[in-house]
């Protein structure tokens, strides 16, 4: 299974939002740029189930980072 890494700049927040998704690149850039445009809101969700929500109008920027496989035990 593939995740990709996301991190969304929050307007007027010193804190960015930061978590791994089994989403495709492709599928999140498509969202964001749905949402932006609209006006609306962009919903993604993470590997865990959670949902995250946040207003166009709130989004700095959005960083997706490249799809890789998850490593299982060490690397030496």
């Amino acid at each position: 299974m593939t995740f990709v890494d996301i991190r969304i700049g929050i307007l007027n927040s010193p804190r960015e939002l930061a978590f791994e998704t089994s989403q495709t690149a492709a599928d999140i850039e498509k969202a964001v740029t749905e949402a932006l445009a609209a006006g609306t809101v962009l919903s993604l969700a993470d590997d865990k189930g959670k949902q995250y929500v946040v207003p166009a109008a709130a989004i700095g920027y959005v960083e997706i980072g490249s799809e890789s496989t998850r490593r299982i035990g060490f690397v030496g």
